[in-house]
């Protein structure tokens, strides 16, 4: 079965894309992770309405991306905090992929918004495919895409009549 054959109603990138592939669904992942915690915070910072950071902030929390915390102020009523849970921490490398690409291709004439480093050593981070057996990074030239074993086949259109 090749590419063109195969049904796209099971693909993992539609699936995704349909919990956060909305930008104002990624930009609150993105402020999660760089440890924004609190709904006033978010809406100040992404400069989003509430309804909109409300909405994004339930299907985040529903789909186990977020998680709620409750936090009381003095003298104020409970509210919630939003962490980042495993799965959502597994979109991390996503993020930096889209940094990395943005400072390359759409890039701020004063530089990089922000500098991702090691904590360790200093250095740039980067996010780089490999395969499994930990070979160099590779490029899309290096790679074979083939149809896996949860690929079902297209069905085909009916024709028109005339």
């Amino acid at each position: 079965m090749e590419f063109l054959e195969t049904s796209t109603e099971n693909c993992p990138v539609q699936r995704t894309l349909e919990l956060v592939g909305e930008k104002w669904t990624l930009l609150v992942v993105r402020d999660a992770a760089n440890g924004v915690r609190r709904f006033d915070d978010f809406r100040r910072h992404i400069g989003l309405s509430e309804a909109v950071l409300s909405d994004r902030l339930r299907k985040l929390t529903a789909a186990g991306i977020l998680r709620a915390v409750p936090y009381q102020e003095p003298g104020s009523r409970t509210r919630n905090e939003y962490r980042m849970t495993r799965k959502g921490w597994d979109l991390w490398p996503v993020l930096v992929a889209l940094k990395q690409w943005g400072d390359t291709h759409a890039p701020d004439p004063e530089g990089p918004v922000l500098d991702v480093h090691h904590a360790e050593c200093g250095a740039p981070v980067r996010v780089v495919v490999e395969c499994s057996a930990e070979h160099e990074a590779l490029d899309p030239t290096q790679v074979i895409a083939r149809p896996g074993p949860g690929a079902r086949r297209r069905a085909t259109p009916a024709r028109e009549s005339r």
